[in-house]
C-alpha cells in the first residue's frame, strides 16, 4: 500500500498500538476458554484483571 492510502488512524494503530495473542487449549484450558466466551468484552475483562493486579501489587509492595 501507497503512503498517501494509510488513513491516519492506521497510522497512529502503527505508532502506538500493541497487540498481545493468547493460545487456550480446549481440553486443559475449557474453564478459561468458557469464562471469555461469556464476556462481550474479552479485551476490556482481561484489562480490568490486569489493572486490578497492578493495584493488588502496589498495596502488596508498599
Amino acid at each position: 500500500m501507497s503512503k498517501d492510502k494509510i488513513t491516519p488512524q492506521e497510522r497512529y494503530a502503527a505508532k502506538y498500538k500493541k497487540q498481545y495473542s493468547l493460545q487456550c487449549f480446549t481440553n486443559t484450558e475449557q474453564d478459561i476458554i468458557q469464562k471469555l466466551e461469556s464476556v462481550p468484552n474479552k479485551a476490556g475483562y482481561i484489562k480490568q484483571l490486569i489493572r486490578a493486579d497492578i493495584a493488588a501489587s502496589k498495596k502488596d509492595n508498599g
